[in-house]
């Protein structure tokens, strides 16, 4: 495992005290490698605070380009980069906030030709992408390739996430579910109006990115309790969390 330099101790030192964390802790976000999908609402607050966490390589994967009607959510991005490939934009942020991160931009559009070998490199795939066919394929190569994920939605004034982990088995011994036993398919074209036609607000990709950034450093840390087999909801009107269980479907393993 890498060791960290005078340097990173300093910088890392409020991880380093924390019991859960420590200098074994911090090594070992060192040396893992996450792939965050969509480098948008979700994957902007992902992104700077995994890179703030010093994982050690942070690839991103998207095909577009910085509007001006994302600046309202998506704050890994500014007017001065409207324009720009949002993996340039993304690796420009994350370099000035910790310059020992390895950026890898996949300045591509995820698809059923690529996802495997985009996947297979890395340890953790945090999902923020925007349609329900990206992230059924997501969730479905994941489990086949025993890649961890952290997948999270929003629309309006709601949030929600979950960790993925289905090829291990729980404390009672039966396999983790999977992202089909909690939306068994995805809604018919039409009935889950997109953001641009429903609208989102901003805060609200915030609260769930980052949320998905802590459960990242989770798995890789060992510390807590992962959100695996429990569906957290954000409420954001209300100010209210949720935890929803949900179980596999299959007989016990």
């Amino acid at each position: 495992m890498s060791s960290l330099s005078p340097e990173e101790i300093s910088r890392y030192a409020r991880h380093i005290v924390l019991p859960e964390v420590g200098g074994a802790g911090q090594q070992k976000l060192k040396a893992a490698r996450v792939l965050v999908i969509g480098a948008g609402g979700l994957g902007a607050p992902v992104l700077l605070y995994l890179a703030a966490a010093g994982i050690g390589t942070l690839g991103v994967v998207d095909d577009d380009h910085v509007s001006l009607s994302n600046l309202q959510r998506q704050i890994i991005h500014g007017t001065p980069d409207i324009g720009k490939t949002k993996v340039e934009s993304a690796e420009n942020a994350a370099a000035r906030i910790n310059p020992h991160v390895t950026f890898v931009a996949h300045a591509t559009r995820l698809d059923a030709g690529n996802v495997e070998s985009l996947l297979s490199a890395y340890d953790i795939v945090v999902d923020g992408s925007d349609n329900f066919a990206t992230r059924y394929l997501v969730a479905d190569t994941a489990e086949r390739l025993k890649v961890a994920l952290v997948t999270g939605a929003v629309g309006r004034f709601d949030g929600s996430l979950t960790v993925l982990q289905p090829w291990l088995s729980a404390k009672d011994g039966r396999l983790n579910p999977r992202y089909r036993d909690l939306f068994p398919e995805p809604p018919a074209a039409g009935v889950v109006p997109s953001c641009a036609e429903a609208g989102v607000i901003g805060a609200l990709t915030g609260v769930i990115g980052t949320l998905q950034a802590m459960e990242a450093i989770k798995l890789i840390t060992g510390a807590g309790e992962p959100l695996v087999g429990r569906l957290l909801l954000y409420d954001a009107l209300a100010a209210r969390f949720e935890t929803i269980r949900y179980r596999r479907k299959d007989r016990p393993a």
